[in-house]
């Protein structure tokens, strides 16, 4: 099941709430649908790797548990939070860890998509217990063409 609340909530910020599960492709159309055409296939792969996360390696694909999306525009920003209802890990306070860090050692293949996320959004961070991520694409902001000479 799919719950969906696009009512302000702060700085207008959407929710979008789903049963742990890797079928995502109806998730990542909704939280697409007002992005930029030019960053849609780059964002798309960003939030398909998280939302993998979240619900696999977070919650163990337990359709008990859920995965909860909320996401905003804000000041030319993409931002999306991805939070999810597993035990957590440690994440790394330095932006250039090794992304094999974050799983156990028979995962460590599947790493690196942690690095996919860097390479793609502008911020990227987890909260303490690693249960939380928020994550953030600034637009292009066009220079103003000056008036002076």
């Amino acid at each position: 099941m799919i719950t969906i609340s696009l009512r302000p909530v702060g700085r207008y910020w959407g929710t979008i709430s789903f049963a742990s599960t890797l079928y995502l492709c109806p998730i990542l159309d909704l939280l697409l649908t007002d992005i930029p055409a030019k960053l849609q296939s780059e964002l798309r792969l960003g939030l398909q790797e998280a939302l993998v996360n979240a619900a696999k390696h977070g919650n163990n694909l337990d359709p008990g548990k859920s995965v909860v999306v909320r996401f905003s525009l804000v000041d030319n920003q993409y931002w999306w939070i991805i939070s999810d209802q597993g035990s957590g890990f440690t994440p790394s306070l330095e932006g250039d860890s090794d992304p094999d860090d974050y799983l156990p050692p028979d995962e460590a293949e599947s790493g690196r998509g942690m690095s996919l996320l860097h390479q793609i959004f502008d911020q990227v961070k987890w909260n303490r217990k690693g249960t939380e991520l928020t994550l953030c694409k600034q637009l292009e902001s066009r220079r103003l063409l000056s008036l002076r000479r």
